[in-house]
């Protein structure tokens, strides 16, 4: 697997946290974009031509986003692991989508990770602009954990601003690369993650460290001040998600995932058993089972 060097932060959160979301796919040298599929992912364009078609069997994948997509966490402590990519690692434990889809030697040297833990939405139009030179069939978007993982609630990414990174980002991979699919991950639910860290205190001390403090400062706190700051994050992340799907449903070629990754009921046996709040191999095993079973679906979510 063709990975990018990306640096170990341990002050930026999920996933790249990135929460820590969504999800896009490069290609594989020699391969072209597009390919047959099945299943219409829109309905005819306004020019009377018809809707271009979801290709279920994608031959090449890009991977953009934050540390999630990094397999942050998920081999050592507060280290980039990308062998454990949901999305384009070779792991047999985690047998990521790019294994699914393009079989095990060809993700070994057949996809591009240009993701970088601590990325926020202002880094996606330059990372989906290093995948779209690739021409992939597909790309895969997880990105905004680390828009709502500030050090406080109020330094969050404006959802305007947040909107106006990624309708950036996908124009400037249409320009590019037309035929290339997308994939869009919704951010993790911030809020459940810490519900599930919040009594380990390996967690705890690991999260002091700087992790998502937007969500994670006080982790045992219940007061009314700690529960008001948590709630404004989940409700940032929900905001987030909106705009991903506007956006993404505006494009014949792009598949958001209707949420599925928010309302994926993570537990403590997928969470990294460093710090309790990115995925572990088990975790990203999950991530990659439900991006394959909507990338191979001839219809998108509902």
């Amino acid at each position: 697997m063709r990975t990018t060097p990306a640096p170990r932060r341990a002050s930026r959160a999920l996933a790249g946290a990135g929460a820590a979301a969504v999800v896009l796919v490069a290609g594989v040298t020699g391969c072209s974009s597009g390919g047959s599929g099945t299943g219409g992912e829109r309905d005819g364009q306004a020019t009377g031509h018809p809707a271009p078609r979801w290709n279920t069997s994608p031959a090449s994948i890009a991977a953009v986003g934050d540390s999630i997509t990094r397999g942050f966490d998920a081999c050592s402590v507060l280290a980039d692991c990308p062998e454990a990519s949901w999305a384009t690692g070779t792991d047999p434990e985690v047998h990521s989508l790019a294994s699914r889809l393009l079989g095990q030697a060809q993700a070994a040297v057949g996809t591009w990770n240009y993701a970088v833990t601590g990325s926020r939405m202002a880094d996606l139009p330059g990372q989906m602009a290093a995948a779209a030179q690739h021409r992939p069939d597909l790309v895969t978007v997880m990105v905004g954990s680390n828009d709502a993982c500030r050090p406080t609630a109020s330094a969050m990414t404006p959802v305007a601003e947040f909107r106006a990174g990624f309708e950036q980002a996908l124009a400037g991979l249409r320009a590019a690369s037309p035929k290339t699919q997308v994939y869009v991950s919704s951010v993790p639910d911030l809020q459940r993650l810490w519900e599930q860290g919040k009594d380990s205190p390996v967690g705890r001390q690991i999260w002091k460290l700087g992790i998502c403090q937007s969500m994670l400062a006080e982790p045992q706190s219940l007061g009314p001040a700690a529960t008001a700051r948590r709630e404004q994050v989940r409700a940032r992340v929900v905001a987030y998600n909106e705009a991903l799907r506007e956006v993404c449903a505006k494009d014949a070629l792009c598949r958001y995932d209707g949420g599925a990754v928010f309302q994926f009921p993570f537990t403590p046996e997928q969470l990294s058993r460093w710090d309790w709040f990115h995925p572990g191999k088990n975790g990203q095993a999950r991530l990659a089972e439900l991006a394959h079973r909507q990338v191979t679906s001839p219809e998108p979510p509902a």
